[in-house]
């Protein structure tokens, strides 16, 4: 059986995007990164044979970089 074309475009952020999330990362509270946090993982989950996005990787990884700051 034929697989369906995946149809996402693989977007990537820019070093001035990843930038802009880390300022506005490191001025949020805590419970408002978390929360940040839990929707990026959801983001990420493999979804039968989906693969997220770089961006939703890097968004992911931006967000628990900040929360290991804050440990």
């Amino acid at each position: 059986m034929a697989r369906r074309p995946d149809n996402r475009k693989a977007e990537m952020l820019s070093k001035g995007s990843l930038a802009k999330l880390r300022h506005n990362l490191a001025h949020l509270s805590p419970p408002a990164v978390r929360n940040f946090y839990e929707q990026a993982y959801r983001d990420c989950r493999l979804v039968y044979n989906q693969l997220p996005t770089p961006k939703q990787m890097q968004t992911l990884v931006q967000v628990w970089k900040q929360l290991w700051k804050w440990r």
